[in-house]
């Protein structure tokens, strides 16, 4: 993915599982290099895509703890030195796929109170799939099939739901994942009506306050100290400037994820 002559970057909060999935995707081989604050670099060793783990460690358990600290770290710096050839001996059994640890890793994390939340943001919105994001067609079941068949044109998620045929908690954990990756690609604005949380569907008020406390990840009414943190931790986390080494796409995301980020401290400070 990189060469090993650039320079680290920053690693926002949520960049992590981004990274992993990119380079597990792209059956990258390498040396994944995360440097956290006042901590001792962590080292991952990366063959096709998958990360090499210790003797000790055959059914890949230590790492994938491993890889969830890494997920949660924040103010981190990553690089990633393509085409290293590392490849200890007898490491062929050792091995831990990053893009499907990546996936199990955002799936488990969605609950009851983040998939209601999940449908009130993604209400009204047509959603597909990022050209080249999908998952590897190789680690797909039949239900991802039918859930990506579905998003193969923009769609709302009312519209997916029966397409998919699939549990609509299903459904969400796939999108979430999606997302999270940046595999899924949004058009349109949020209505008021997204499918409902039983066998039916009914309307969803949005309320114009908590969608942008969401949106800076605020739990409850947040006072001006607890809005200005958060405003200002995003703002570096988002900021194009701090991301030297990033492609113009990831630019202009992180330019338009800033505006959305901005806007909903203006509302809230007001």
């Amino acid at each position: 993915m990189r060469g090993p002559s650039q320079a680290a970057e920053p690693l926002g909060r949520g960049e992590f599982v981004r990274v992993a999935y990119r380079l597990g995707r792209a059956a990258a081989t390498g040396v994944l290099t995360i440097q956290a604050p006042r901590a001792r670099a962590e080292v991952l060793v990366l063959r096709r895509g998958q990360l090499i783990t210790t003797e000790a460690d055959a059914l890949g358990r230590e790492a994938s703890a491993r890889l969830a600290r890494l997920a949660a770290l924040e103010g981190a710096t990553w690089h990633f030195d393509g085409g290293t050839n590392a490849y200890p001996p007898g490491a062929v059994g050792r091995q831990l796929p990053l893009a499907r640890w990546v996936r199990s890793h955002l799936e488990a994390q969605l609950d009851a109170t983040r998939a209601e939340r999940l449908v009130a943001e993604l209400a009204g919105v047509r959603l597909s799939v990022r050209a080249g994001e999908a998952p590897d067609p190789a680690t797909c079941d039949e239900t991802d099939r039918r859930i990506l068949a579905a998003m193969s044109l923009p769609r709302r998620l009312d519209q997916i739901w029966p397409l998919a045929r699939t549990p609509r908690f299903r459904l969400l954990a796939f999108i979430h994942f999606l997302r999270s990756v940046g595999a899924l690609a949004a058009v349109g604005v949020a209505s008021e009506r997204a499918f409902g949380s039983g066998a039916g569907s009914g309307p969803h008020a949005i309320d114009p306050r908590a969608a942008a406390l969401r949106v800076l990840g605020v739990v409850g009414d947040g006072d001006r100290d607890e809005l200005k943190r958060a405003y200002r931790r995003l703002a570096r986390a988002l900021h194009p400037d701090l991301h030297p080494a990033a492609t113009d796409e990831r630019r202009r995301e992180l330019e338009r994820k800033l505006a959305q980020v901005t806007a909903a401290y203006e509302q809230l400070a007001q």
